[in-house]
């Protein structure tokens, strides 16, 4: 009787096993979502329908992008978090969705590490240091050396509190020994208008909507604050050239599944963005943004991640940055 019920237990087991693995194996069966925690039109939203495009040609079903802006991209994180991991539903993260927010939140309704599967990285690209174009300062040395002129006059924008901006305006505040108030705004397209009028000294800006402007003469671009300086701004020094190598900031950008994504559908997702990254059309729009192509392994993303989570929390600890 034992014997039967083991045998019958084996049996419904493996029965149940089979229309999993025919799943996975079928996979993908339909389109994809893959969630952006940013509003369209910003790098993230233009980096992540760029290789969903490219993607969706290697899987053979759509990769269709999802915004779900708001809470500093925890939204969006959340949503993916409670996702079923089957694969049909991909978080586009960046630094600040876990390597920040995870210090930055008092508490958070997901856990940044446990409760998502690493797939893979796909770009890095850098914040670019500007001025208005009528601003005195033509190099990072002099703007420092404007901002110690006079301690507490001059202040320096962010798109939202706890942002890699924000860090980024900091760490090289802290580094300069310098007094500059903090604004504060919605966005980049508000933070990049205030810097064109002058209401603001300088600030850490986004590739998309800073390069534009420093093309068409209305910014002046002191610094990149990758290791490396960008093709499309090969004249700008990197932060570190410019003196202040403590300021130097990677923006990162992958994809990240639920927690409990089979390893076979990992390891096909990795596949398919590892080849999209080869895609020459991706190369020249990533390059027009500043940002590099990247392919990973999994344990390379979380390993990433876990690096920038220890390195921004402590800035975060330092400034005192917190949201409820």
């Amino acid at each position: 009787m034992l014997r039967r019920s083991f045998l019958l237990s084996c049996l419904l087991a493996a029965s149940a096993a089979v229309p999993a693995a025919h799943a996975q194996s079928d996979y993908p069966a339909r389109p994809i979502r893959m969630v952006v925690g940013f509003p369209p039109g910003g790098i993230s939203d233009v980096l992540a329908r760029t290789v969903a495009a490219e993607a969706s040609g290697i899987l053979g079903q759509n990769i269709v992008v999802e915004n779900r802006p708001g809470a500093g991209t925890t939204i969006a994180a959340d949503l993916v978090a409670r996702s079923a991991p089957d694969g049909y539903t991909l978080l586009f993260q960046d630094t600040t969705t876990h390597a920040i927010n995870a210090s930055l939140y008092k508490k958070l309704p997901f856990d940044s590490v446990r409760d998502f599967t690493p797939i893979s990285l796909v770009s890095s690209s850098p914040l670019m240091l500007v001025v208005s174009a009528s601003s005195p300062a033509h190099s990072v040395s002099e703007l420092i050396a404007r901002l110690k002129a006079a301690p507490g006059k001059y202040s320096y924008g962010s798109s939202g509190n706890g942002t890699i901006i924000h860090l980024a305006s900091e760490m090289m505040d802290r580094a300069a020994n310098v007094n500059v108030i903090h604004v504060p705004y919605k966005g980049s397209a508000p933070l990049v208008q205030a810097t064109l009028t002058g209401e603001i000294e300088f600030a850490f800006s986004s590739m998309p909507p800073a390069i534009a402007q420093v093309q068409a003469g209305k910014l002046r671009a002191l610094a990149v604050s990758t290791p490396k300086r960008i093709a499309v701004a090969p004249d700008v020094p990197t932060i570190a050239e410019a003196g202040v190598p403590a300021a130097e900031v990677t923006l990162y950008n992958g994809i990240l599944g639920p927690k409990g994504l089979p390893p076979a559908i990992q390891q096909k997702l990795n596949n398919a963005f590892s080849k999209a990254m080869q895609s020459e059309k991706l190369k020249a729009t990533y390059q027009s943004l500043g940002a590099i192509p990247m392919a990973v392994t999994p344990e390379q993303v979380a390993a990433q991640i876990k690096d920038d989570m220890v390195r921004y929390a402590q800035v975060v600890k330092e400034i005192g940055a917190q949201v409820d």
